[in-house]
């Protein structure tokens, strides 16, 4: 598993796909929380918060992580060199974790830098220091969390096709219908309950800064569900 990971991490960054990622995460967030006018600006909300960058990178990431994972086993698939692959003496539980984890540790390295971000909006609070650390910390462990279920979404969806754009596009509906997609149909239905399904509602729960054992078990169960699936069809193409 490592040896696949270190490859996942060394090919993403032996091209420009590794060093694109984490500045397209960066600028973008950079420009919406201090430059663009509107309500994501963090010096036009007035308030020493960074509720706009965790409202914001949800969907940032539901575009970038599923051009992260599009090639983990599409690109295998068009190469001609899956098959190759899932005869190694290396169980296929392996190499999907292997191409998940390098995938995660790569958004991982993005989401990094935007700790200076905490150092900011910290200095600049009036009086300095007037941040409230609990839930900002709650916050980041629901994205991290939200990463991993959202990186196990297109890791699956890369096994679907050996086109890359249909593995992107596959990841994306998924990731949008299980962020949002739920409360949309709650909404409609006026049933409270279909909105726990989505990410969206846990993501939510744990950012107030109380880690509830129930957001993490359904994350981790949505991440490993997917996980699941993806070994699935790596038993199917072996057949």
């Amino acid at each position: 598993m490592l040896a696949i990971l270190k490859k996942e991490i060394n090919s993403f960054f032996a091209s420009p796909i590794g060093y694109l990622v984490i500045a397209i995460f960066l600028v973008l967030n950079g420009l919406f929380l201090w430059l663009f006018k509107g309500e994501f600006n963090i010096l036009d909300y007035g308030f020493a918060d960074l509720s706009s960058f965790f409202l914001l990178s949800p969907w940032i990431l539901i575009f970038l992580i599923p051009a992260v994972t599009m090639r983990s086993f599409s690109d295998e698939k068009k190469q001609g060199t899956l098959e190759l692959l899932i005869t190694k003496p290396i169980s296929k539980t392996h190499i999907v974790l292997g191409k998940y984890f390098g995938a995660f540790v790569l958004i991982l390295m993005a989401l990094m830098p935007s700790l200076i971000y905490v150092y900011s909006v910290y200095y600049l609070g009036n009086p300095i220091g007037n941040l409230d650390f609990g839930s900002t910390l709650g916050s980041y462990v629901g994205l991290l969390f939200l990463v991993a279920s959202y990186t196990s979404i297109g890791v699956f969806s890369s096994t679907l096709s050996d086109n890359q754009i249909v593995a992107f596009i596959s990841a994306v509906f998924i990731c949008f219908m299980f962020y949002i997609g739920f409360e949309g149909i709650s909404d409609f239905l006026l049933s409270p309950l279909i909105e726990q399904l989505g990410m969206s509602f846990h993501f939510k729960s744990i950012s107030r800064g109380v880690i509830d054992t129930r957001d993490i078990i359904y994350f981790l169960s949505v991440t490993v569900f997917f996980l699941m699936l993806t070994k699935i069809n790596l038993d199917s193409a072996k057949k």
